[in-house]
């Protein structure tokens, strides 16, 4: 089978190797802004172009006869690549554009939540003009604010945190209202976690959830990132949640699907993933973003036993009920390494060096080849995953291979820790007494 991967990512590095892993020996075939070495790797053959080039990227799939293309970024989907892919013929992972909204556009996901009763979605508002915002803000007096449309993980900012008292959080919400409607909703207070899954228009196959770290520096100080790494436990229940947690979460995500097939009439394929905040009143949603996540895709993509490729197709051919996906029972933890100065400030064009890593899984990035030499660009270099029996060996894995990767780079130490993920515990423990 000839498969095509749209995106040049750590995520994609992460979708590529999964494929390669196959029992059917498939051809791959990457369409990437730059040339990430470890996809080019696994490649028949490649195009160097913007994902979003929806014309160049669909010549290139019917030029290479493609049968399942699979989306990596978000990007592409709001450009309305996949209708243009599924159009010309080519089975797609991922959804097309009415249905990806539910990602690149916030009030539009939030509006489409309240209209179809999902569960677990805060009180918000969405404006366009800054008097009833600023109301709305007061009424609330907690507040997250976020831009409708994409911002790679970088424009939510919340009170408390970003936003020292209610002055900046009107500051910035108004700041934000030229060119795009703005979202104010209550700042949900818990921990955040992931759940992700491969769905097929209708049936969902869930995998484990997962806890990304967005603040660039340890003890979650500084500011927010595409995210610095993530861990999972063995057995798929992160160490502070409960079982009845993940329960509600998968059937919030069960109802957004079967919505999602209501509202817009298309049904959505691909990965699903679902951001929630287990909160005293069980998990609340942050948002939904209509791909993986990057980093959390190098957390669970290892971990699946079932073929890949069988996976994809079962997705592009609404069959995914047939099949029995499986994920293996280990703890992962993946660190990310990035430029010095990174997000504010980062050093470019820096080369990276990869030592011994051990039996650690290596993923690149945002990083460009050349001369046979990988340099930084600017954005996370490149990712190691640890994986064990448990999150204390992954995380050991996964610090040591860190240690063996040089360049002008910067990464957290604390991402999986015992202190780290003990303080989460603790945190949770807290609010659900109360």
């Amino acid at each position: 089978m000839n498969i095509l991967i749209v995106g040049g990512g750590g995520r994609e590095h992460a979708i590529a190797a999964a494929v390669a892993r196959s029992r059917k020996d498939p051809s791959i075939y990457a369409v990437m802004s730059k040339k990430n070495p470890g996809i080019a790797a696994l490649c028949e053959d490649f195009l160097l172009e913007k994902e979003t080039n929806v014309e160049k990227v669909v010549e290139f799939a019917v030029s290479k006869n493609i049968e399942i293309a699979v989306m990596g970024p978000e990007a592409p989907l709001a450009v309305g690549l996949v209708d243009a892919l599924e159009d010309a013929g080519i089975g797609v992972v991922g959804p097309r554009k009415a249905v990806a909204q539910i990602e690149f556009d916030k009030a539009w996901a939030r509006n489409f939540m309240k209209g179809s009763n999902i569960a677990g979605c805060p009180k918000f508002g969405v404006f366009t003009e800054k008097a009833p915002m600023d109301a709305f803000i007061d009424e609330l007096g907690n507040v997250a604010v976020k831009p409708a449309g994409l911002t790679g993980g970088k424009g939510v900012k919340v009170m408390g945190d970003q936003l020292p008292d209610l002055a900046a959080a009107k500051e910035y919400a108004g700041s934000l209202l030229e060119g795009d409607s703005v979202v104010v909703e209550e700042n949900l207070i818990g921990e955040e976690f992931t759940l992700q899954a491969f769905v097929d228009g209708e049936n969902l196959a869930y995998m484990p959830t997962v806890q990304d770290h967005k603040r660039a520096f340890e003890n979650d100080l500084g500011p927010n990132t595409g995210g610095m790494g993530s861990y999972n436990e063995a057995g798929g229940i992160l160490p502070f949640l409960v079982e009845d947690d993940v329960v509600q979460a998968r059937a919030i995500m069960k109802d957004t699907v079967k919505a999602l097939r209501e509202v817009t009439g298309a049904g959505y394929k691909g990965a699903l993933y679902g951001q929630f905040m287990i909160t005293k009143d069980g998990p609340k949603v942050i948002e939904f973003n209509a791909r993986f996540g990057d980093p959390e895709a190098m957390n669970v993509l290892p971990l699946l036993e079932t073929d890949y490729v069988d996976v994809l197709s079962a997705i592009a051919t609404g069959t995914l009920d047939k099949l029995d996906v499986k994920f293996s029972n280990k703890a992962t933890v993946c660190k990310y390494a990035v430029p010095a100065g990174y997000p504010d400030n980062p050093t470019k064009d820096r080369e990276v060096i990869v030592g011994d890593i051990g039996d650690a899984l290596l993923f690149y990035s945002s990083v460009y080849e050349k001369d046979g030499k990988v340099y930084t660009t600017g954005s996370r270099a490149v990712a190691v995953v640890g994986m064990a029996d448990s999150i204390k060996e992954a995380e050991i894995k996964a610090q040591n291979a860190l240690e063996n990767i040089n360049g002008d780079l910067h990464s957290r130490r604390d991402i999986g820790t015992s202190d780290l993920i003990q303080k989460r515990i603790d945190h949770m423990k807290e609010i659900r007494a109360n």
